[in-house]
């Protein structure tokens, strides 16, 4: 595993209401090659969640961005670094939102949805 901490930078407290699109900071190399160390993301909390959707969830009082799986009735953060596990979680409710762009500069901006 990385020495980089493999979460995201939270949330400010009080910033904006909760369903109100985000930004935030990735850290840690999880999602590489997709993301690397220090990408911005945004994130829609209204949007539609599918299988294979970059979500930013939370686990265990954590913070974590993650790609779904969706199996039946089961869910599962997949990391795309092989290094990390891939968690499974209860449901949906664990999801803070789904990731609707990134980059760091607005020539390398990515939409994904």
């Amino acid at each position: 595993m990385s020495e980089r901490p493999e979460s995201i930078m939270p949330p400010i407290e009080g910033s904006c209401s909760a369903r109100e699109v985000f930004a935030l900071r990735a850290l840690g190399d999880s999602m590489v090659p997709e993301f690397e160390h220090g990408t911005v993301i945004i994130i829609d909390p209204e949007a539609v969640v599918k299988d294979g959707s970059y979500v930013v969830a939370k686990v265990d009082g954590e913070f974590i961005f993650r790609q779904i799986a969706i199996r039946g009735e089961k869910y599962f953060l997949q990391p795309l670094n092989d290094l990390y596990e891939t968690i499974e979680i209860n449901g949906l409710d664990d999801l803070e939102g789904v990731i609707i762009q990134s980059g760091n500069r607005r020539k390398d901006m990515k939409k994904y949805t």
